[in-house]
C-alpha cells in the first residue's frame, strides 16, 4: 500500500506533467491557423483578377475572395492582407511574418520542402501573352530568341528555358506587373505565367494584348502554410472543399474570369495532402 507523503509525491508530480502538456498544448494551437481571432495572409498586389491592392489600401481580386472564404471557415474574425511579390513568399511563411500565403503560389517540389501547401485551389495551366499585333509567336517554341520576361521568385521563365531548353532571351523584373508594362512599352516581345494572371492583365487592356491560348502546364495553385502546421493545413482543406461544393468557387471564377472568355474547371481539385 502506497504511504501518504509518497501519494502526495506522486499527486504533485502528475499536476505539474498535467499542466505542461496543457501549456505545449496551449503553444501548438496558437501557433496553427485554425481558430486564430485574426488572420494575417500574403496575397499578391500587382496582378488583377487575382490580387491588386487598390487606392484606398484594400485587396481585390480571385485569391482576395479564396482567402477570405477560408478565413472564415476557419474561424477568424479579422483578416490583414499583406502584399507580396513572388520571391518573398517562403520568407513570409518561414519568418513568421503571417499565418497563409495565397497569391498564385504553385506547388513544386522544392517549395513543398519549406513552406506546407494545402489544395491546390486551382489548377491553372501557363500561357503566353504578347502585344496584340504579334502574329508569329504560337506557342513556346516561338520564344526561341525572342525577349521573355524573369519575373523575380516565379518558376515560370524556368520552364521555357531550362524544362523545354527554349533559348529565349531573358529581361529581369520584380514583378509580372513590370513584365506587362515592359511588354506594352515593346522592351518585350513575350510574358508567360499562368492563365488566370495573364487573363487578368489581358481584361484590363484588350486592345492591347492577345493570350497565346498554349496551354503547355499544369499549375497547382496551393495556399501555403508554417511547415509544422498540419493541423491547419487539413482544416484548409476542408474549407477549400466546402467551398466548391456550396458553388462558392464556380461563383468567384465567373465573377473574375468570364469577361475575358477563359474556360475555368469548377470542380475540386485533386489535393497534394499535408505535411
Amino acid at each position: 500500500m502506497t504511504s501518504t507523503p509518497l501519494r502526495r509525491l506522486l499527486a504533485s508530480l502528475l499536476a505539474v506533467s498535467l499542466a505542461l502538456t496543457t501549456a505545449a498544448c496551449g503553444v501548438e494551437r496558437s501557433s496553427g491557423v485554425e481558430g486564430k481571432e485574426v488572420l494575417r495572409i500574403g496575397v499578391k498586389y500587382d496582378q488583377p483578377g487575382i490580387g491588386l491592392r487598390l487606392p484606398d489600401g484594400s485587396f481585390e481580386g480571385f485569391d482576395i475572395d479564396v482567402a477570405s472564404y477560408v478565413a472564415e471557415r476557419l474561424g477568424a474574425d479579422r483578416v490583414e492582407f499583406v502584399g507580396l511579390t513572388s520571391g518573398g513568399r517562403e520568407e513570409f511563411l518561414a519568418e513568421r511574418k503571417g499565418d497563409l500565403v495565397v497569391a498564385s503560389y504553385s506547388i513544386t517540389p522544392l517549395r513543398k520542402t519549406m513552406v506546407n501547401f494545402a489544395g491546390p485551389y486551382y489548377v491553372a495551366h501557363q500561357d503566353i501573352m504578347v502585344r496584340k499585333g504579334e502574329k508569329e509567336i504560337r506557342g513556346p517554341r516561338d520564344l526561341k530568341g525572342r525577349r521573355l520576361c524573369k519575373s523575380e521568385g516565379s518558376n515560370s521563365w524556368k520552364r521555357v528555358v531550362e524544362e523545354l531548353g527554349i533559348p529565349a532571351e531573358l529581361v529581369d523584373a520584380g514583378t509580372y506587373g513590370e513584365c506587362v508594362q515592359l511588354l506594352l512599352d515593346g522592351g518585350l516581345d513575350a510574358v508567360t505565367t499562368d492563365d488566370l494572371i495573364l487573363a487578368g492583365f489581358a481584361m484590363r487592356q484588350p486592345d492591347a494584348f492577345r493570350m497565346v491560348n498554349a496551354r503547355f502546364t499544369d499549375e497547382k495553385y496551393g495556399i501555403g502554410l508554417h511547415k509544422d502546421d498540419i493541423g491547419g493545413c487539413e482544416a484548409v482543406n476542408r474549407a477549400l472543399t466546402r467551398m466548391y461544393q456550396d458553388g462558392t468557387a464556380e461563383r468567384l471564377l465567373s465573377r473574375w474570369f468570364a469577361p475575358t472568355g477563359l474556360k475555368t474547371a469548377t470542380t475540386v481539385p485533386q489535393f497534394e495532402g499535408c505535411g
